[in-house]
């Protein structure tokens, strides 16, 4: 401590938060008071009930010195209420300013580290402490989670003074929270908030190429006080700063929430302020987007929105807003299944257990003798066309699969041969919702990103990739995110980033970009093969440092979705799945894993060998 009467100055660190065993020993944690010891699982998207361990807050102690209330305090902001006892530990005057809704930094897991035999002296008015740590991601003012590029460590300086009354307090504090990883897992929960599409002024036409639809911007919230009603209240707030370009809200600036509440008829009732609900579609839009909201915090706990203003109300169910929801344009369920047979290249479309037929049209038949057969293959979310890629790499077709399409067409797109090495050709063909197909050109001369709309290519540039180049793309259904692989130059490992697909131009010279990105899954040393899995997550095959290759659940703001990852292996090639449920209560579809000569099916946490009589060389779903 740094003191501020005579003497030496003597200084302590502390790491902020304690890691739940530290607070299940000091009975701060309620626990079933029978059994056995066993372990702990906490899950950031477990359901209250599956967790195992409450926090409750502790006052601080009659005569406690700085070091114990700092401790304490850390505690108390991680408690299962809001910060009424974190403000106990401050003078009037801090706990009056203190704003802890300012963000979170959150540090890497680590317990306090506070040298001993170093305490304040009765002669002593006001002293100081540093809480240090890493930094490995923050929560912003909009409850939006942001990874921290790099090593970051802080040091966060509190000032406590001896008050009138003998009692030492908190009197100067940095805005905002400090917690370690542990406890803001134990203490909040991701939850998606949705939001509208933001229009394309290119599009050409009515229909898919212009439909609105919601797209999800995940947050992190308190997992116990009042979840729905703080996230009606996020939502209403406006998207997040990095969604922001591609999104747009119904409700109008000054738009409040006063009250949320379900009915035993799985109703949930809302009381909106600061706006007009006498306009019915005006109403409806609102509604939509609290709909999915709240419906997303609980699987079927909330199957109908009634929102009422000060005058005016509407509702709305599943039901009526199905093709507004996340996830609409992702095809039709169930999500149909192709495969390439790997003798000949004739694209098959397949359902669960059977071998599949050929699609119709050229790509269901072998390439003419003396040309080679086709290689990667992507179809469109509702099955009517296919994007092929030359055996070489270096010329991209987009072929109707109907009968009338006898031969190939010529090719929409092409790239020079610089090398033998067909890591320098087209990549990862990819079709968003809306009827575009997106590629990766590699040309080491010239890398880019192209868009192709009827059959004519737009280059699409990409802000902001710093001396990287991408790899490999894939598009959400809702085109308006992407995720890139991408890589250094001199470097072998890829990584994984997210980006924003911002839309302009007119019908007749229609542009895009790729803004906004963010880095993904840091923890990836090399990344395989992506792939959306829902409309707010990717699933992806990649390594970790020093480890076999699995599969990780990564959500839309960059971090992992579930505790741990799934089983894979090292002789996994590509990994596929489906956005295209529809119904946030029907159960996803599963994965589609090619390996080394062998396909597989991902259900539960098996896999299963496909039992095809074809060998195929490629599986997976539209999109």
């Amino acid at each position: 401590m740094r003191r501020t009467s005579s003497g030496t100055e003597p200084r302590f660190t502390a790491v902020a938060g304690m890691v739940l065993g530290a607070l299940l020993a000091s009975g701060c944690a309620a626990m079933p008071d029978s059994g056995g010891i066993s372990k702990v699982e906490l899950s950031q998207g477990a359901a209250d009930r599956n967790l195992q361990a409450r926090v409750y807050p502790v006052a601080p102690a009659k005569g406690a010195k700085p070091r114990a209330l700092l401790t304490g305090f850390l505690d108390a902001v991680t408690a299962d209420e809001g910060y009424e006892t974190a403000r106990k530990y401050l003078t009037e005057e801090a706990a009056a300013t203190w704003n802890p809704d300012a963000g979170i930094q959150v540090l890497a897991a680590a317990t306090p580290n506070l040298p001993s035999g170093q305490d304040v002296t009765d002669t002593d008015t006001m002293v100081s402490a540093s809480v240090t740590g890493q930094v490995i991601a923050r929560i912003d003012e909009k409850q939006s989670y942001v990874l921290v590029d790099g090593q970051r460590d802080i040091s966060s300086d509190f000032t406590f003074v001896r008050q009138k009354d003998g009692e030492w307090r908190i009197d100067k504090l940095p805005a905002g929270v400090i917690m370690n990883e542990t406890n803001f897992r134990n203490s909040y929960r991701q939850v998606d908030r949705f939001f509208y599409t933001s229009p394309d002024p290119s599009a050409v036409s009515a229909g898919k190429a212009d439909q609105e639809v919601l797209i999800a911007d995940p947050i992190y919230l308190r997992r116990r006080i009042d979840p729905l009603t703080m996230a009606a209240k996020a939502l209403v707030a406006g998207p997040s700063n990095w969604l922001a370009p591609v999104a747009r809200t119904a409700f109008p600036s000054g738009a409040r929430v006063d009250r949320v509440t379900v009915d035993d008829s799985r109703v949930a009732h809302v009381q909106l302020g600061g706006a007009d609900t006498t306009d019915g579609v005006a109403c409806r839009r609102m509604a939509t987007q609290l709909f999915y909201t709240l419906a997303d915090q609980g699987k079927g706990q909330v199957e109908r929105l009634e929102l009422k203003g000060q005058r005016g109300s509407c509702a709305v169910s599943r039901s009526d807003v199905q093709g507004t929801g996340p996830g609409a344009l992702a095809g039709p369920p169930p999500a149909q299944q192709y495969y390439q047979r790997a003798d000949n290249g004739v694209l098959m479309v397949t359902e669960e257990q059977r071998n599949g037929d050929p699609v119709r049209g050229v790509l269901g038949k072998p390439q003419p003798a003396g040309k080679p057969a086709l290689g990667t293959v992507a179809v469109n979310r509702d099955g009517s066309w296919a994007a092929a890629i030359s055996g070489d790499g270096h010329q991209l077709y987009s072929v109707p699969l109907s009968d009338n399409a006898v031969a190939l067409p010529e090719p929409v797109l092409g790239t020079p041969v610089r090398t033998a090495d067909k890591e320098d050709g087209l990549a990862s063909p990819s079709w968003d919702g809306r009827g575009d197909l997106w590629v990766v050109d590699r040309n080491p001369q010239a890398p880019r990103v192209v868009m192709v709309r009827g059959n004519k290519a737009y280059p699409v540039p990409v802000e902001k990739l710093d001396g990287q180049t991408v790899q490999a793309m894939k598009i959400s259904s809702d085109g308006a995110r992407v995720a890139l692989v991408v890589k250094t130059a001199g470097v072998p490992s890829r990584s994984l980033m997210f980006g924003l697909v911002v839309h302009g131009g007119t019908p007749e010279a229609p542009t895009a970009k790729i803004v906004g990105l963010r880095r993904a899954a840091p923890s990836l040393t090399d990344v395989v093969s992506v792939s959306w899995a829902e409309a707010d997550q990717l699933l992806v095959l990649g390594k970790e440092a020093d480890r076999i290759q699995q599969l990780h659940y990564i959500s839309t703001d960059g971090s992992q979705s579930t505790d741990g990852p799934l089983p894979g292996a090292d002789s996994m090639l590509t990994v596929s799945a489906s956005e295209s449920r529809w119904s946030a209560l029907a159960q996803a579809p599963p994965v589609l894993a090619v390996a080394v000569g062998k396909i597989y099916r991902l259900i539960g946490n098996q896999w299963r060998e496909v039992p095809l009589t074809d060998k195929a060389g490629s599986f997976f779903y539209p999109g």
